[in-house]
């Protein structure tokens, strides 16, 4: 304000000069914060805008696009995509395959025996769809109807089966579990991949006693199995020395015939010898010879004969 000796043609102070220049650099800096201000929501409001438009759907993972509680796409394959900003939002599933420990469990076998199992399963999301659909889209909800599915498919198979098939079949007992749930968890878009039994074993308060009787049982067919074992033997004996005796008795007879045979060719033959004179002197002789001959063993080779003998008739007749 100007004072009434001022005069408005006056130059203005210094100070006035400084306090003008400052109220210059204010407006300045005013207008320049000012489209700095603009600039950064806008580059705010695009960037989201941009991150509610962009979606990210990772290898391991199903997409869920929904718009207002409903699903309208589900993205299975890893990359980038689009969906429409504050109106659709997004939900992830997971496209691995998982591990569901089950909880110990009492199950019965066919003769009325406790066993208790401890398993686990393999499974993994087939249907996103059918997954939320059905259970909400939650993994707890999921091994929650695997855990009781799972249970009623080994409680019937446990059943059907004694606790020594089952001990003695544990190997296939996973097997028979699984294939006796099917397809019961399609309608739920799961899929198991594997059921294992980890543990299979009695209730701590009657293992000894079951123990002791699965010996005693044992050790009972054990003798049963060397009774029969003995019983085959003994017959196989008998059958084997009845067959031997046979034999022998066969070979005899078979023998006592051939004697016979070669007697009565030997009687020929000597018939047919003595048949003529020449043939029965030279049949003489030779015997007479062997006679000698088996005379003169030993170390004596002197032979003492009287005139009279036939061997010595033989060697005069020859004279």
């Amino acid at each position: 304000m100007q004072t009434p000796f001022q005069n408005a043609n006056m130059p203005q102070s210094p100070i006035d000069l400084d306090a003008e220049k400052m109220r210059s650099v204010g407006n300045a800096f005013k207008k320049g914060f000012g489209r700095f201000l603009k600039i950064f929501i806008v580059l705010a409001i695009l960037l989201i805008l941009l991150f509610n438009t962009l979606v990210v759907t990772k290898p391991n993972q199903y997409m869920l696009i929904q718009q207002f509680g409903k699903v309208v796409t589900v993205r299975s394959e890893a990359g980038l995509s689009f969906k429409l900003p504050f109106v659709q939002t997004t939900r992830p599933l997971p496209k691995t395959v998982l591990l569901y420990d089950l909880p110990l469990s009492d199950v019965i076998t066919k003769d009325k025996k406790t066993m208790v199992a401890d398993s686990f399963v393999l499974w993994r999301i087939s249907d996103p769809l059918k997954f939320i659909q059905t259970l909400n889209g939650s993994v707890s909800n999921a091994e929650a109807r695997i855990s009781t599915i799972v249970y009623n498919s080994m409680k019937n198979v446990i059943s059907s089966l004694s606790q020594a098939e089952m001990i003695s079949g544990r190997d296939k007992l996973a097997d028979a579990i699984f294939s006796n749930i099917g397809n019961g968890l399609d309608q739920y878009g799961v899929e198991l991949t594997a059921v294992e039994t980890k543990h299979l074993d009695l209730p701590d308060d009657n293992k000894s006693a079951v123990y002791e009787r699965m010996i005693s049982e044992r050790n009972n067919i054990a003798a049963s199995y060397q009774a029969e074992g003995e019983s085959e033997a003994q017959k196989i004996r008998t059958e084997t020395d009845t067959s031997i005796s046979v034999k022998i008795s066969e070979a005899q007879a078979d023998a006592e015939k051939i004697i016979a045979e070669g007697e009565a060719e030997y009687m020929r033959i000597l018939s047919e010898a003595y048949a003529d004179q020449d043939r029965a002197d030279f049949y003489s002789f030779v015997r007479s010879l062997d006679a000698a001959k088996a005379s003169l063993s030993g170390e004596n080779k002197i032979l003492i004969l009287s005139p009279d003998s036939p061997l010595v008739q033989i060697f005069y007749q020859d004279q």
